[in-house]
């Protein structure tokens, strides 16, 4: 199962990926968005196919038993992984960044209990940090609490949603106050919840545009252990900001992979397409979509690997991650409108992934903080450096 260079002639990792993914993940994307049992069985087949082929975990660590790529690496193919929202999860990257925060922030039982079960695939998680009355971009508003009891276990009682996975998660890590109260800075704090805890309940399912895979759920009274504190007391939002930094800049990566698969349906559609006038990549204004997705595309790419290198480096990347998150939603978000444009009616249909790529371009530019909350943090940030 090892990743090495690959011989003369041998197909190289990147393109291995992007082929496993387009044969074997995006005929089956229709099931697996649908959850339920089939997409569960769905799920185990590519899981299995992914270890045969020797493509398993690729950025997990070797000793938990993955493969031990490091972020450099695994930038290089996370494209062609994520051309698919089901290519992280049948690839066995999707834990990536809660094998990354537990490792470095979670106990030794934490450490021992779970995180080789992470990366075998046994066990899934999520990440609940937004709350019905409580807008993401204010953390400091959290009302989910969370009590120290005499025992040293914790009490947590709360409600959060558009958790991404809740509705088949086995863990849940939970962003919650245990000191003071809204809108104070201090006292909050991340605990690793099993979802089987009593008190543990999922509310309903929220469909995002038509589409599910995000939860509400809520704790009532759920009795947390207390060496399943994920970091110090008070300190969640220095752990959380690891994760954000990370997890913005793999979403932007994936996001470029969908945005090319898209670009690639728009080049394919322009050609094939032929009327009267001839084929459709004859006309100017479909070369101008050509030319505008293009141009998105070559221009936010460079912005995500900047990103990427600063955080290989373990150098400050507020300003390439917000440059970065902003620019691949954007573009992943106006390729795929000019994919649908040339498609025509086409592109509005079932019998191609645009509909699903141009509702994940939209969420885009919310998820993991809206463009206005990059766009002044940035902002800010450069311009303190005049001051």
């Amino acid at each position: 199962m090892g990743a090495a260079p690959p011989a003369d002639g041998a197909a190289s990792l990147p393109e291995r990926v992007g082929a496993f993914v387009r044969e074997h993940v995006m005929p089956y994307e229709d099931t697996l968005d649908a959850g339920g049992p089939a997409a569960d069985a769905v799920l185990r087949s590519l899981r299995e196919r992914a270890r045969r082929a020797g493509l398993w975990a690729l950025p997990l660590p070797a000793e938990l038993g993955g493969q031990g790529l490091g972020l450099a690496r695994y930038a290089t193919f996370a494209e062609a992984e994520g051309a698919s929202d089901h290519g992280p999860a049948a690839l066995g990257s999707a834990p990536l960044l809660d094998v990354t925060m537990l490792r470095r922030h979670g106990t030794a039982r934490v450490r021992e209990a779970y995180l080789t079960r992470l990366v075998s695939g046994e066990l899934r998680t999520c990440y609940a940090m937004t709350e019905p009355d409580v807008p993401g971009t204010d953390p400091f508003l959290t009302g989910t609490r969370a009590t120290l009891r005499p025992d040293g276990s914790w009490r947590l009682t709360g409600r959060k949603w558009f958790t991404s996975g809740a509705g088949g998660a086995d863990l849940v890590t939970v962003l919650a106050r245990t000191d003071g109260a809204p809108p104070d800075r201090e006292g909050l704090s991340l605990f690793l919840v099993p979802t089987a805890s009593p008190g543990f309940r999922v509310v309903r399912e929220l469909p995002v545009l038509g589409a599910g895979g995000q939860w509400e759920i809520e704790f009532d009274g759920v009795r947390v252990p207390g060496d399943h504190l994920v970091g110090a007391r008070g300190a969640a939002l220095a752990v959380a900001g690891e994760r954000l930094q990370l997890g913005r800049t793999l979403r932007c990566l994936r996001w470029l992979g969908q945005a090319q698969r898209a670009f690639d349906l728009m080049a394919a559609r322009a050609v094939a397409r032929t009327g009267s006038r001839g084929p459709l990549s004859a006309h100017q204004l479909v070369q101008r979509h050509v030319f505008e997705s293009l141009l998105a595309l070559r221009t936010a790419r460079p912005l995500v690997h900047e990103a990427v290198a600063r955080l290989v480096a373990e150098e400050d990347a507020h300003v390439e991650v917000g440059l970065a998150k902003v620019a691949a939603a954007r573009t992943l978000q106006q390729v795929v409108d000019a994919a649908v444009q040339v498609h025509g009616a086409a592109g509005l249909g079932p019998d191609t992934a645009l509909p699903a790529l141009l509702r994940t371009g939209r969420a885009a530019r919310i998820l993991d903080g809206p463009d206005e909350l990059h766009i002044t943090s940035v902002a800010r940030r450069v311009l303190g450096g005049y001051v």
